[in-house]
């Protein structure tokens, strides 16, 4: 018997590492530019995650319609301290694109 990759239909998570797939949200001018032009929004994400658990998390997480996910690494820069030398982490980011109609408002607007 052949083993087949399961569609994302029948693909299970673990809720609890869906929870923390998602690191942060990303706000900058590129990633409101971004978000403007095609309707994404910008995340950092564990750098073990993959395109499947980041489009379940999304949708576990916020209840909207996600229509494709891209993921990109970005290596830590060397900065100096003074005399010492230092590193800043490696980021893995993901872009999610939503389906037409949906939205994704993450900073909470009160009167």
């Amino acid at each position: 018997m052949s083993r087949m990759n399961p569609t994302p239909a029948q693909r299970q998570f673990d809720e609890g590492r869906l929870m923390n797939v998602l690191v942060a949200p990303i706000v900058s001018e590129k990633a409101t530019m971004v978000g403007e032009k095609s309707n994404a929004v910008t995340f950092k994400v564990l750098q073990d995650a993959t395109k499947p658990e980041i489009k379940a998390a999304v949708e576990l997480m916020f209840k909207v319609e996600v229509q494709g996910v891209s993921v990109l690494n970005t290596k830590g820069k060397t900065k100096r301290f003074g005399k010492s030398v230092g590193r800043r982490d490696n980021v893995r980011k993901a872009y999610v694109t939503l389906k037409a109609g949906q939205e994704l408002n993450l900073v909470g607007e009160g009167a």
